[in-house]
């Protein structure tokens, strides 16, 4: 299911036809706003915030990021970059993971 913002971009929110019961987010305002609430109100899910400054509880996000990072920096020293190209690295490691059938 395809679920339009309030920009007009467009995000899935379920995947291989697995109905999402749960969402764990940070609180950061574009997480925790009026639109998001009533819209997980609405289709029944349960939006858990994690404590501020405790990247414990994120801990899948947290090494998820971490990969990228190193790839991104793999990709810096293999190409001889220099480092204002970090910030295209990093969209790089990104697009390529999320198009890659291991995870």
């Amino acid at each position: 299911m395809r679920v339009e913002s309030v920009n007009g971009k467009k995000y899935i929110l379920v995947r291989l036809n697995v109905p999402v019961r749960r969402i764990q987010t940070d609180n950061g305002t574009e997480f925790v706003n009026q639109t998001l609430r009533d819209y997980y109100e609405e289709v029944g899910i349960s939006h858990e915030k994690s404590v501020a400054r405790s990247s414990q509880q994120n801990g899948v996000v947290e090494r998820h990021n971490r990969t990228l990072i190193e790839a991104a920096c793999t990709m810096l020293i293999y190409a001889q970059a220099p480092l204002f190209l970090w910030a295209a690295a990093v969209a790089t490691a990104c697009f390529t993971q999320n198009r890659s059938i291991i995870r």
